[in-house]
């Protein structure tokens, strides 16, 4: 079958949009493979690092003291790509923290920053109102298996949420809770885009909405799914990335 010279002009541009998304605290890589599965089949490149202690990497989470050693692999990744290549860096959960340090630290490297129900404060955990405001309750305990259904994948298909069960492990909360950020000239030059999670019984809404408040992004966008859009509303979440690909 011939390919149209305007089709194959557009599955080159989308080769050169790199996406780089970053999973929240417990979680891996791995709760990407939906999204990744959609935007590699759309053309676009896709990376999913796993952070320190995090998905297949082995270290000991409790060895991990600094926020600066968590996210080392996002920042080592960002290091090494050509001046001339910028990425639509993406991240869920904690993993709003992550994109906020690289913001700081590689501000030329990203066109868009998305927060998708994830932390989004300036300079991390800096005061009592931005952890009342901004960051889940990581003290919540039961039965984690009970715990997760209830409140990370409330909406989610039975399958994913047992497989979130089976391969989420602990996090390096200490490193989590004290991250902090130096202030850089480049913060407020990258654009940045927030995805509410309507249903989420984690990242409360108000609570996204008070990031949003103090924070404000370029554009706010909204799913009707719970803590985990990429399990309970990958379609949508697709559309919007999608979306948000196309603008650059």
């Amino acid at each position: 079958m011939e390919v149209r010279k305007d089709e194959q002009q557009t599955m080159e541009n989308k080769s050169k949009i790199h996406f780089v998304l970053v999973h929240g605290i417990g979680a891996g890589g791995w709760c990407w493979y939906k999204i990744r599965c959609l935007l590699e089949k759309s053309g676009y490149k896709v990376y999913c690092p796993d952070l320190k202690s995090a998905g297949i990497d082995p270290t000991d989470p409790n060895s991990i003291l600094k926020f600066e050693d968590y996210n080392k692999p996002l920042i080592d990744l960002l290091s090494v790509l050509p001046e001339n290549e910028k990425v639509i860096l993406v991240g869920h959960s904690a993993g709003g923290l992550s994109v906020t340090d690289a913001i700081h630290r590689f501000g030329k490297k990203i066109s868009v920053a998305v927060y998708v129900g994830a932390t989004m404060l300036r300079r991390g955990f800096l005061t009592d109102a931005d952890i009342k405001d901004g960051v889940p309750d990581f003290s919540e305990h039961g039965d984690k298996r009970e715990f997760q259904h209830k409140v990370i994948y409330n909406m989610s298909p039975e399958e994913d949420a047992t497989l979130g069960w089976m391969l989420s492990k602990a996090g390096p909360f200490q490193a989590i809770s004290g991250a902090t950020f130096t202030e850089s000239p480049e913060i407020d030059e990258v654009a940045r885009l927030y995805i509410k999670t309507l249903q989420d019984h984690f990242l409360k809404l108000e609570q996204q909405d008070a990031m949003i408040k103090k924070w404000p992004p370029s554009d706010v966008f909204a799913l009707e799914s719970d803590h985990s859009p990429m399990f309970s509303t990958p379609s949508d979440l697709f559309g919007v990335l999608a979306k948000v690909a196309n603008l650059n």
